[in-house]
């Protein structure tokens, strides 16, 4: 590998290692306020025993909601998208005993807490010591000699130093703890967030419910967006191309006025009127373009894919593999999904690289747009991926972004097409 791809690929590495240690830090905050509520969890399930307890499940349930939201916002902020929307606690200690023995959600979030607050706790732990551990280790020739015999160790003082030889072998120490930083960060990150990728999703079941009106709620967006739409072309006729064509009858008008009397103003007047005409073609053409690219009509997808890539200041390659024409509204939302995409690239990832690819699978063409950037994308509303999810929704497709922190990102948009 050329020595520039390889300082590349070590500054990636680096990199990777730092912004997983960032999260593993605040992970290790979450899972110590995770274990402070277990404890409380605990102790109301033994006053539960004596009945005193079931006055405190409310407020307790009160305490252990934030906190579970507090780690979905990091995990979605990681690259895992993860929400959830609670139901409002019913009022009386019974109704909300009632309600805590059947509802899968408190069921979820106690098991990930319990999980949460012992292996994410240690796990945590385990990476802050890493880099401290490092640091010592490698500084250590420079300070053993200034602090007593029982402050000169290593290994969390398992090991004393008492002499060069061992002052140079806890450098060596030091610097395999220095590799374990740069190279456990992200396997510690994706152990610490297992259980919260496992347990604070909803329920499967409360997911099909959720889709149900995910689905109804799509189709009047859908609606919506297509009445927006027709609003924002007719704005752009009346206010552009037709004002132009007005302009341009009212001149060639005053130009036959004057042919008589002043040849030269009728030119000038005509030219005036030329001038409007070519706007009000330009205007058309651009509101043609918002709506169906020509470039899909004279080049199908390979085409326009093609030319997007190549208008990338991010170098891309893209592939594009489509047997055959899907319908022209696919087509247009597969286009517009790969040109948000990567313009999402060149503003956001500092990306040396991207990648395209548009394939049909079976009945399903996917677009999917990868870049070896700094991730971190999230799902925000109004935001480029936004549009996308909602022209992919609007066909009853799918976005799936997958950007972990330190990269890569990938995003996956699949469109039902048609046999």
């Amino acid at each position: 590998m050329p020595r520039p791809a390889l300082l590349d690929e070590a500054r990636r590495v680096v990199r990777r290692a730092l912004v997983s240690l960032k999260w593993l830090l605040a992970g290790t905050g979450t899972a110590l306020l995770a274990f402070g509520v277990l404890a409380l969890v605990v102790l109301v399930a033994l006053l539960c025993l004596i009945g005193v307890g079931l006055l405190l499940i409310g407020p307790t349930l009160s305490v252990v909601r934030p906190v579970a939201q507090l780690e979905r916002r990091r995990l979605r902020a990681i690259g895992h998208p993860v929400d959830m929307t609670y139901d409002r606690l019913p009022r009386g200690a019974m109704a909300v005993w009632r309600y805590v023995r059947t509802d899968e959600t408190t069921r979820r979030d106690l098991w990930w807490l319990g999980a949460h607050a012992t292996v994410g706790l240690v796990v945590g732990l385990f990476a802050i010591q890493l880099p401290l551990s490092a640091v010592q280790g490698i500084t250590i020739p420079v300070w053993w000699q200034a602090v007593s015999a029982d402050d000169a160790t290593v290994l969390n003082g398992f090991v004393h130093i008492s002499s060069w030889p061992g002052a140079w072998m806890a450098l060596v120490i030091g610097l395999v703890w220095l590799v374990l930083t740069v190279a456990l960060p992200p396997v510690l990150l994706r152990a610490q967030t297992a259980a919260g990728r496992r347990w604070l999703p909803p329920h499967p079941d409360l997911d099909l419910s959720e889709r149900v009106a995910q689905l109804t709620a799509t189709r009047a967006a859908a609606l919506d967006a297509h009445a927006v739409e027709l609003r924002r072309i007719e704005r752009a006729l009346h206010d552009g191309a037709q004002n132009r064509l007005v302009t341009v009858a009212v001149l060639t008008g005053a130009a036959r006025q004057a042919m008589a009397r002043d040849p030269a103003e009728a030119e000038a007047i005509l030219e005036r009127a030329q001038t409007s005409a070519e706007t009000a073609l330009a205007e058309l053409r651009s509101v043609v373009r918002s709506i169906l690219p020509p470039v899909l009509e004279r080049s199908g997808l390979p085409g326009a894919v093609s030319a997007l890539a190549a208008q990338c200041p991010v170098p891309t390659r893209a592939t594009v593999d489509v047997s055959q024409r899907c319908p022209a509204a696919v087509e247009a939302s597969a286009y517009f999904a790969v040109a948000e995409g990567l313009t999402n690239v060149a503003r956001h990832s500092k990306a040396d690289r991207a990648t395209v690819l548009v394939e049909r699978r079976g009945s399903v063409l996917v677009v999917r747009i990868e870049d070896d950037g700094v991730g971190g994308a999230v799902l925000q509303q109004d935001s480029g991926l936004s549009g996308i999810q909602r022209r992919a929704e609007a066909h009853d497709g799918t976005l799936r972004v997958s950007s972990p922190v330190g990269g890569p990102t990938v995003v996956e948009v699949s469109l039902p097409c048609g046999s």
